[in-house]
């Protein structure tokens, strides 16, 4: 075959060769998924695969100024800034990871003037041949071209780990996103509960009020003793001391709210200060497999995508164990002047390969691979944690909800039963067959159940914040990618975890 064809069809098959890639390794991790919720009041099953949309779950508690406050912080949050700085920045490096994977071309240009002692010149004179330095003008300028050729996928799977990283950034905004949803709706609702417990705790306070001050006229009537009113006082006093607690803890949720929303502590506190009732509606329980939560939660989407930085980056340590072939080309004009002499211009031309093969380095390449192979063990063990971890917030929020409801639904009751209490008192003292003193601890009776009915109530909203946070809820995937099963991106492989121990390939 002629030569001139022998070259391009050489190089043609190497970067056939190039997109076999025999270095690759599996980036699929085997996880055990639970086929329902333990504690789920009615627990999804296997067979059931409907989609669930968690992307606007805040707006199911009907809360105007909570959905405001969210919009808010999605536009202005820090921490969402940061994160996606985080994935401009990521995005870029893609781009320079990449970039190796295609010739690079530059442009050069080069002149000077030179005086050198080795280049002496015998110039004729009348005293015959003379031996001069000449002074030598030199331009040049023109275009260089290199490639290496990626004969066993290094540069590509240097490119793919850093398209996984970029991809891993994306889901750590998704986090946080996540993150800040639950943030600024708990805050909120625990402040309604606050400032709902501040009014009960008021009208505690003034009724006890009221009951020293007719202790005190008893006392005069001599219808009570002294140890009547210091038991009085202690009540008040130790009533009166709550106080300041709420209001501590209403400034520090106000002043949370507004970091989070990205402004002063103090710029939402004469908007929050105004007292609101807790919200009356509340979202629906999310009907989600065990198995959805590597589609939905964003720290399992990440921690996937460490795995599959991690196998790309052990290919390409093992491709440096072969050999590197290197093409270059360059070609442009030069001018040489030498004082006395007739210019010379020329175009010049350079075509050049070059193969470098790892003979010996000091076991540099084998402890590179053994320390990618150990990142892919460290980052594999931790998306089985990430997932071990992610059920066990999803049980803890099914525990919490269930026990807050039942708590809320025991304290309504009691709250009834200390109404009709307070009730037949204060009728048998209408009617003056009662004890004005009776009627009092009977309505303070009530307010203590409607404070404590009043904290279960708020558990019972945040538990389920906590549970849509469990889920991963505030986002979706621009693709709707619903999809639980891992599918190996690098070949057929398959990564299996081996009595914890190793990784291998199948």
């Amino acid at each position: 075959m002629n030569n001139r064809y022998l070259t391009p069809l050489t190089i043609l098959s190497l970067v056939w060769l190039n997109a076999c890639t025999p270095t690759r390794v599996g980036d699929q991790v085997a996880l055990n998924s639970p086929t329902s919720w333990q504690h789920a009041a009615h627990a999804k099953t296997a067979q059931t695969t409907e989609a669930v949309d968690l992307k606007i779950w805040w707006q199911g508690f009907n809360d105007p100024l909570l959905n405001e406050l969210i919009d808010k912080a999605l536009a202005a949050n820090h921490d969402l800034k940061i994160a996606t700085a985080r994935v401009r920045e990521a995005n870029a490096m893609v781009t320079v990871a990449e970039a190796a994977l295609y010739p690079s071309l530059d442009f050069s240009v080069s002149g000077g003037q030179e005086k050198r002692i080795d280049r002496i010149v015998g110039v004729p004179s009348g005293q015959g041949i003379k031996l001069i330095t000449p002074t030598a003008d030199a331009v040049s300028g023109g275009l260089a071209a290199r490639w290496e050729i990626d004969l066993f996928g290094g540069r590509h799977l240097e490119a793919e780990a850093a398209a996984a990283q970029a991809e891993g950034t994306k889901e750590g905004l998704h986090a946080a996103q996540v993150g800040l949803l639950a943030q600024v709706a708990t805050n909120y609702l625990e402040l309604r509960g606050v400032q709902q417990r501040t009014d009960i705790l008021q009208k505690n306070i003034a009724l006890q009020r009221e009951r020293l001050r007719t202790l005190q006229v008893f006392l005069k009537a001599g219808l009570a003793n002294e140890a009547d009113m210091a038991r009085q006082q202690t009540l008040l006093r130790g009533t009166e001391a709550t106080l300041p607690v709420l209001t501590n803890a209403e400034q520090i949720l106000i002043h949370r709210l507004g970091v989070l929303l990205g402004e002063p502590p103090e710029s939402l506190e004469k908007r929050l200060a105004v007292v609101g009732p807790l919200p009356v509606a509340a979202p629906s329980i999310p009907d989600l497999l065990p198995s959805d939560l590597l589609a939905q939660r964003p720290d399992l989407r990440l921690a996937q995508t460490e795995v599959s930085a991690a196998a790309a980056s052990l290919g390409s340590a093992r491709a440096d164990l072969y050999p590197k072939l290197v093409l270059s080309v360059s070609g442009g004009v030069g001018a040489l002047a030498v004082g006395g002499f007739p210019s010379l211009a020329e175009s010049v031309y350079a075509l050049g390969s070059g193969l470098s093969a790892p003979i010996f380095n000091a076991g540099r390449i084998r402890a590179h691979i053994a320390a990618a192979d150990a990142r892919l063990d460290q980052v594999a063990a931790n998306y089985e944690l990430t997932f071990l971890l992610a059920l066990e917030d999803v049980e803890n929020a099914f525990v919490a909800h269930r026990s807050a409801t039942d708590s809320f639904g025991q304290l309504t009751e009691a709250e009834a039963s200390a109404e009709k209490a307070y009730r037949l008192v204060d009728a048998l003292y209408q009617r003056g067959a009662g004890d004005y003193l009776a009627v009092l601890d009977a309505q303070r009776s009530k307010l203590a159940v409607s404070d404590e009915r009043a904290k279960a109530e708020t558990a019972v909203s945040v538990a389920m914040v906590s549970l849509y946070r469990a889920f991963g809820g505030g986002w979706t995937s621009a693709s709707s990618d619903r999809v639980v099963s891992i599918k190996p991106r690098y070949g057929n492989q398959r990564l299996t975890r081996s009595h914890g121990k190793h990784l291998e390939k199948r």
